[in-house]
């Protein structure tokens, strides 16, 4: 599968691409597994992970030799395998957001029931079809999902078949027996028929653990020698009359050919209470047992006694259970401990899972007598079953950008601790803690304890918008250390409060509107002092601290390629009277967003966003001055450029964000352009002359300045976003210094209340020696006129990449000798294009020399203004990112984003491909998109034509969601209190938007990287 936060070529591709499914690892049966790894202690998992890799699975049992009666079998039993094509639409309970596939088989063809796996089926909100051997596809629908064991039921239309006659495998548990002959049949649509053969060699195999995600436990599994491993999630495990005896679960990829399945007693009763229209219940005393032999019981304390009457009344048995976890406050708590060895059952001997579950499903809320030997002795319990559905979640709530459910018992029994707790199921938006996704227990929110999930709906409802609140929470690994954290609520972005419960006759979530979100409370101005550096000389220099704030930007969506939801850095003032301050774009990228800015490390005020400039990696914000009662300093800019060599004073900002400074001295100060990311194109810096000087403090800093002794700013020290590393994954990030005088004309104009309305060349330059001009035919009196122009540097500029979507008389390859008959010799001399429509240029082009009219290009449409969120794809206009990297702007309707279990991920529709129609109606812009998408009913099929970023045309085509992945519409909006309006879409008609809106589940294209810093 193509795995949520993996990079993805943007080469075109199937929908789930084969190299982008794992396949099962290879470890030792003593090692331990995380989820990830997908490899168990004592096998592999079949997860949504490992399904169907063409490339990669390992040979199968090829069935050239099978007897005619297998080969008849086989041909029967694949009419009724189905190829599922899920999503786990988002992250609950031990299941993040996937799209994949996996395999199933119709266990009633009258009603449409398909058995699978429960990890297929998921605990949380799942959205799917199914294809048979006949090509054949509908609609699947949760009907069951077990809470322990790792199966779970779908349902179909079986009128929906037309061309086939739907049959099913009857199951019989009781056919398993060592010694007996098996087939193992996984289907991929017909595509790929997987057939593993075997022979079932045990009955006893403790279930597998699987680390931190799903595990089925309280079960023993079937072991089979097999001739190969292989196979597939929900795979029937037949018998050579086609009976089912078993489904597929788990194996071994180490060398040692073994597979192990799922007994299907219990998966029998559900199906008849299913049939039955009854509920299907499921007792449990909250301790988990294990199967263990009896030299090891012996040395728990198993008497001998008991040992002969076990032997002599179940002779085939060679193991007991023994209590391997109990549950605090759980009903088995300080009546079973660790060690006990399960003996008798109401009265009745028993070493089995399959009839222990029997005698706990049917006495949901009733006492059991239980006999276990502790140390030798026997001790008499007797306790009151609970009910299982009761600690396992069928509901959560979506507030502030994370959603929250109750614990399960699945991650309890993990961790041993007692079922209760709110657990952060997706940890994004304000309850973004620290850089860990998932695991999180909320222990209590603005000073009120959460205990439960309607404790936690009832507290958040009344913390007003933009609200920040102290929260107490721990993680489930590290249970001993209380954190303490400071959020900020967003209710603007993600308006509603909403409450999602499993339908388990419709198969989908119902959603509930909880509460209206209440309004923020008016600011108040604040008193504080800045640090003092006392011990720094000069003290004017060290003044200077007192021109930056803090800036912490978080984004809701994932616009513009840029790959975190939320940024921290520096800022410097320039005009304290007014609130103007200078930030780079590798901290406010892009104005969907929400800028908060702490004055002095004690005073936080909102900000908002005045100019991006499209080049310089700068944007200038505004906060509100009459909040801020402190000393703030506007910090003096110099107006002199200064030089390679200057001795100059660096004062920035380290990774822990604090002030450093340091005497230094100007090393370089060269053209530069930040690399482009290949893989997602992202806002980077070009055509700026970068200073970098000679202390190691400045690697270390992404904010700061260089600073001279009377405590004038020469230049800004910032970070530029650069490319993605292939090699670790990681976002590149250059820390290099700006002289101000290049900043001086835009800053004039804000402060004097006017934005800037900036032209620019739409093209990419470098530099080039006088080397290479003159083979280029520049003359050797213009070479002569760079050398005495600029002695420092000699130097001309080529164009290096002209930017698609508007024209331009430049060309890739010219040599820029004049802009209006000034010789450009240095960046700042290209300042020129911002004032005018048309520039006159002497260019050498091919060995001629020759002069052009060169048009400019309007800034103000470069920035994002309009994104269309479409079945969990982030669609706008392709950002200047794009139009700098590409030749041929396809569409106005490029992908940016997509979100992790969403259509656009199952259906292959991939960040950095443009959009061309839909449905063959040409959509060359959004306002176009928008109106043919809403023409389409909600789960429906449609026809998107694609173009790649690398000029490849393609055809997908996708299934709408309205349910899950509603259409919305979020346009630049002053008029709105957050600047943008959203419009949410159903059945084609607008409403005001409710959706949530949550960058952290979002995939960029650039692979997967934390989030936040």
């Amino acid at each position: 599968m193509d795995r949520n936060g993996e990079a993805r070529s943007k080469r075109k591709q199937p929908p789930t691409p084969a190299l982008d499914r794992p396949s099962k690892q290879l470890r030792p049966e003593a090692s331990f597994l995380t989820e990830a790894d997908d490899v168990a202690q004592n096998g592999v998992l079949y997860s949504a992970q490992n399904d169907a890799d063409e490339e990669r699975m390992l040979p199968l049992a090829a069935a050239a030799v099978d007897s005619p009666e297998w080969q008849a079998t086989i041909t029967r039993v694949v009419k009724n395998v189905v190829s599922i094509h899920f999503c786990q639409t988002c992250s609950f309970d031990t299941d993040p957001a996937v799209s994949s596939e996996a395999t199933g088989f119709v266990v009633d063809a009258e009603r449409g029931y398909i058995l699978t796996n429960r990890h297929v089926v998921g605990a949380g909100p799942f959205w799917g079809y199914c294809i048979f051997d006949n090509h054949e596809e509908c609609d699947v629908y949760p009907v069951y999902r077990d809470p322990v064991h790792d199966f779970g039921i779908l349902r179909f239309d079986p009128k929906a078949i037309k061309y086939m006659p739907v049959a099913a495998l009857e199951l019989r548990p009781d056919l398993a027996r060592v010694g007996v002959e098996i087939r193992v049949v996984g289907n991929d649509a017909g595509e790929k028929l997987s057939i593993l053969s075997g022979v079932i060699s045990r009955l006893d195999r403790n279930a597998p653990e699987y680390g931190e995600g799903y595990s089925d436990f309280n079960t023993n599994y079937i072991q089979a020698a097999a001739a190969a491993s292989g196979g597939s999630s929900g795979s029937p495990v037949v018998n050579v009359d086609g009976y089912a005896v078993a489904l597929q679960a788990g194996g071994r990829a180490d060398g040692a050919a073994t597979d192990y399945f799922l007994p299907l007693d219990r998966p029998l009763r559900a199906l008849e209470c299913i049939r039955k229209g009854k509920p299907v219940s499921r007792g449990t005393i909250q301790c988990q047992w294990m199967i263990k032999p009896f030299d090891e019981c012996r040395r728990l304390g198993l008497s001998s006694a008991w040992e002969a009457a076990i032997r002599q009344g179940l002779p085939k048995e060679t193991g007991m259970l023994v209590a391997e976890i109990v549950l605090p406050k759980g009903p088995a708590d300080s009546k079973i401990e660790e060690g006990d060895v399960l003996v008798k059952v109401n009265g009745k001997l028993l070493t089995q899972f399959i009839r222990l579950d029997a005698v706990l499903d049917t006495s949901v809320g009733k006492p059991i007598k239980l006999l276990v030997q502790r140390g030798g002795k026997d001790i008499d319990v007797e306790l009151t079953v609970g009910d299982l559905h009761a600690i396992t979640p069928d509901r959560f709530v979506t507030v502030a950008g994370g959603s929250f459910h109750n614990l399960s018992y699945q991650q309890a029994r993990l961790y041993a601790i007692a079922v209760k707790g709110v657990f952060v199921s997706e940890a994004a938006g304000s309850f973004r803690f620290e850089s860990t996704e998932s695991g999180w227990l909320i222990d209590s929110v603005d000073q009120k304890k959460t205990p439960n999930l309607d404790a936690f709906i009832e507290v958040m409802k009344g913390i007003p918008d933009r609200a920040r609140v102290v929260v107490t929470y721990k993680h489930l690994r590290d249970l001993h250390t209380l954190n303490t954290s400071i959020i900020y609520i967003d209710r603007h972005w993600t308006t509603k409060m909403r409450l999602a419960v499993r339908n388990d006759k419709t198969g989908i979530w119902d959603f509930t509107d909880l509460d209206e979100p209440l309004p923020p409370a008016a600011p108040v101005p604040r008193k504080a002092q800045f640090i003092r550096l006392d011990r720094v000389k000069p003290a004017a220099a060290a003044d200077v601290v007192r021109s930056f704030v803090r800036i912490s930007c978080s984004m809701p969506v994932k616009l513009d390629g840029f790959p975190r939801a939320r940024k921290i850095g520096f800022g410097v003032v320039i005009d304290a009277a007014k609130g103007l301050v200078i930030v780079s774009r590798a901290v406010v990228p892009y104005d969907l967003c929400d800028i908060s800015i702490t004055v002095a490390d004690s005073i936080i005020v909102d900000g908002q966003i005045l100019f991006m400039h499209p080049l310089q990696n700068y944007a200038i914000i505004q906060y509100d001055p009459s909040l801020v009662l402190a000393p703030v300093q506007s910090a003096k800019l110099s107006k002199e450029t200064i030089r390679q060599g200057d001795s100059t004073i660096f004062l920035g900002f380290n990774q822990n964000l604090r002030v450093v400074v340091a005497e230094t001295t100007v090393t370089d100060i060269t053209t530069v352009a930040i690399p482009a990311n290949a893989s997602a194109p992202r806002y980077r810096a070009i055509n700026l002359d970068a200073i970098t000087v000679d202390t190691g403090l400045s690697g270390q800093c992404g904010s700061g300045v260089l600073v001279s002794q009377d405590g004038t700013v020469q230049a800004l020290w910032s970070s530029y976003l650069g490319e993605r590393s292939p090699h670790t994954n990681k976002d590149i990030e250059y820390h290099l210094g700006m002289a101000t005088p290049t900043l001086l004309p835009v800053i004039d104009q804000i402060q004097g209340g006017k934005i800037p309305k900036l032209r620019m060349l739409n093209v990419e330059t470098n530099i080039v020696q006088m080397s290479q001009v003159r083979i280029m035919g520049v003359s050797e009196d213009w070479i002569q006129k760079v050398e005495q122009e600029n002695p420092e540097r000699h130097q001309l500029f080529m164009v290096r990449k002209v930017e698609c979507g508007h024209d331009q008389t430049l060309q890739e390859g010219d040599v820029i000798l004049t802009l209006n008959g000034r010789l450009i010799t240095r960046v700042s001399e290209l300042d020129v294009m911002y004032d005018h429509d048309t520039l006159d240029a002497v260019i050498v082009r091919n060995c001629q020399e020759m002069s052009i009219k060169v048009p400019t290009v309007p800034t103000e449409d470069l920035e994002t203004d309009r994104a269309v969120i479409f079945c969990g794809a982030v669609l706008h206009r392709p950002h200047h990112a794009v139009r700098q990297q590409i030749s041929k702007l396809h569409s106005e309707v490029y992908v940016s984003a997509r979100t992790r279990g969403s259509p656009a991920y199952q259906y292959g529709l991939a960040p950095t491909n443009f959009i061309t129609a839909v449905d063959d109606v040409k959509t060359p812009d959004l306002a176009s998109f928008v109106k043919e998408v809403n023409k389409i009913p909600d789960n429906t099929y449609f026809r998107l034509k694609s173009v790649t970023f690398d000029n490849v045309p393609w055809v997908v085509t996708m299934k709408k969601n309205e349910h899950y992945f509603p259409t919305m519409d979020l346009t630049k909006d002053v008029r709105e209190a957050c600047g943008w309006r959203r419009v949410t879409y159903e059945n084609g008609s607008p409403h005001k938007g409710v959706s949530s809106l949550t960058a952290e589940v979002m995939d960029e294209g650039a692979g997967h990287e934390e989030d936040v810093e």
